[in-house]
């Protein structure tokens, strides 16, 4: 039984209002997909970005595996992205559309032991959003701290 791994992208929700969500494969190298279930990637700055038809997660950082040879990865570079054509061509049409990227949410490995990555199609949000969204998350502490002590 292998240990599960789920590396978020916490900073997305915070700048982006969430508009559809798809999970996606990534094809890797061998020291890439170890790197990976040990914990040691970041998705915090990447994003997604359309070439010839073809999805690429950009700016994803896997750190080099530390038994790899000279055959090991390089630590940020472009990965293909595995999704139906249908979901492409979808995905293709409304990221053309003003103000609307596609960002990594999550990363992480499934059942089988392969590393999937959890994209969404996302509005940027304004900064008066993200204060709203703030006073929102303290105002819910709050009322937990106050239905705790009771």
């Amino acid at each position: 039984m292998q240990k599960q791994v789920n590396i978020l992208n916490k900073r997305a929700r915070f700048d982006y209002e969430i508009l559809d969500k798809y999970t996606a494969g990534i094809v890797l190298t061998g020291t890439e997909i170890k790197s990976i279930r040990l914990g040691k990637a970041s998705i915090a700055e990447s994003f997604c970005e359309f070439n010839n038809g073809e999805l690429f997660v950009i700016n994803s950082n896997i750190e080099e595996y530390l038994f790899g040879t000279h055959y090991n990865h390089k630590a940020k570079s472009e990965r293909k992205l595995l999704l139906n054509k249908k979901e492409l061509r979808k995905l293709e049409k409304d990221s053309e559309n003003k103000g609307l990227t596609i960002v990594p949410l999550r990363l992480f490995t499934n059942e089988k032991g392969l590393a999937k990555l959890e994209i969404a199609l996302c509005r940027g949000k304004k900064n008066y959003d993200k204060r709203e969204t703030m006073k929102d998350r303290d105002t819910k502490r709050d009322l937990d701290r106050i239905k705790k002590s009771f």
